[in-house]
């Protein structure tokens, strides 16, 4: 859910598109009146699908140009449009990895393989928006990182390696996913800190990884390398209290609540009519569970690790970054950097949506996605799934 930095889109029915003017700074193409039907918009001979109800402020590198569209549809003429859409069975498993029991998700039988990784404190739950209706074209996956949801939660403590909860271990274990269980290369579809998973694992092994769709990607911003010289020492401290004294436990104790999870939402969804009293059970449930506790205080106290920027420029496969512009945990401002790199082939603005844009906003995510895979979904080619 949340970087540890950390709506329905409200529309009135229109004739014509209008463009998205928030934060416009550079010079718009000319816009074609559509009607309620799908278009096809070129930029750069590069084909994208604007789907009926997508909103999108859209920064294309290869052509300089922002596109803008909006375009709506009677809300009668989308529910019967769901009413008709057949409805994909969502599956729940158990994978054994490492002798750990994973919790994931799956749906669809053909088509590209996704799997959807979820953010700190969140599970594969949090992707139920997303999940049935890409599983339409798709094979889905989302999948339980070891210690969060209901996959198991080893105690920090009593484990032979050193800080066991990181990148490198939630890549491997997305990479290991994506051999044993999915048994295919596959697109790595990440919000927040699942960003920060997906690219460590496309750097670990890129023959797994098609391309990379990163949604509020987290900043890292407590991150050690990120903080003044004279903070560093202050931050360690504190971090040995939260792990080594029985403040850590009353501070988890006092966010893992319906109460303290509603108000953490409300603070990161920008449409608050979407966290819903489901929502709350989805994201505090597991973090009952044994074991949740320490997994939650090895986390925060976790400052070290690779960094998106550092990782960014390691990556072979194509990038998409989108952004909800109403984040309070992470920037717009500060996330614009990373259309910079070359692996970034587009920087996306999501206006009015929050942190968890898959969640809050999937009318614009799901067709986003949709639209990236179909650009990349050329095999390969002789691929070894085996480990490097």
């Amino acid at each position: 859910m949340a970087g540890t930095s950390s709506s329905a889109f409200i529309t009135s029915k229109l004739e014509f598109p209008v463009p998205y003017f928030h934060g416009l700074t550079k010079r718009l193409p000319p816009l074609t009146p559509f009607n309620n039907r799908s278009h096809d918009c070129f930029c750069n001979h590069n084909k994208f699908l604007i789907s009926p109800i997508t909103s999108e402020f859209r920064i294309s590198k290869s052509s300089g140009l922002v596109l803008c569209s909006l375009v709506d549809v009677d809300s009668s003429i989308d529910d019967a449009a769901k009413a008709i859409t057949p409805q994909v069975e969502v599956k729940t498993s158990i994978w054994n990895w490492r002798g750990y029991s994973i919790r994931y998700q799956y749906a669809g039988s053909s088509g590209p393989a996704l799997v959807l990784v979820h953010g700190f404190g969140a599970n594969s739950d949090h992707w139920r928006k997303n999940l049935p209706v890409l599983a339409q074209s798709h094979r889905v996956f989302s999948v339980d990182l070891i210690g969060y949801g209901y996959s198991d939660k080893p105690n920090p403590c009593e484990l032979q390696e050193h800080n066991f909860y990181t990148f490198e271990t939630w890549g491997s274990q997305l990479n290991d996913f994506c051999i044993d269980v999915v048994k295919d290369e596959a697109f790595f579809i990440c919000n927040s800190i699942g960003g920060v998973v997906g690219l460590q694992a496309a750097v670990t092994q890129p023959q797994l990884c098609r391309g990379i769709v990163l949604l509020n990607i987290s900043l890292r911003m407590l991150h050690i390398k990120k903080q003044p010289w004279y903070g560093k020492p202050l931050i360690k401290s504190f971090q040995n209290l939260l792990r080594n004294t029985a403040l850590g436990k009353f501070f988890f104790k006092s966010v893992a609540t319906s109460e303290a999870v509603k108000s953490i939402l409300c603070q990161c969804y920008h449409d608050t009519s979407q966290v819903t009293d489901e929502l709350v059970d989805i994201i505090l449930r597991p973090g009952l569970e044994p074991g949740a506790a320490d997994v939650f205080l090895e986390f925060i106290c976790y400052s070290g690790g690779p960094l998106p920027e550092e990782l960014l420029p390691q990556v072979k496969c194509p990038v998409l970054v989108a952004w909800g512009d109403k984040d309070p945990w992470e920037p717009l401002e500060l996330g614009r950097a990373y259309e910079k790199f070359d692996s970034v082939e587009d920087f996306v603005v999501l206006p009015d949506v929050g942190h968890c844009p898959q969640d809050e906003a999937p009318h614009l995510v799901n067709p986003l996605i949709e639209s990236f895979v179909a650009r990349h979904s050329v095999p390969k080619g002789n691929i070894s799934l085996e480990a490097s």
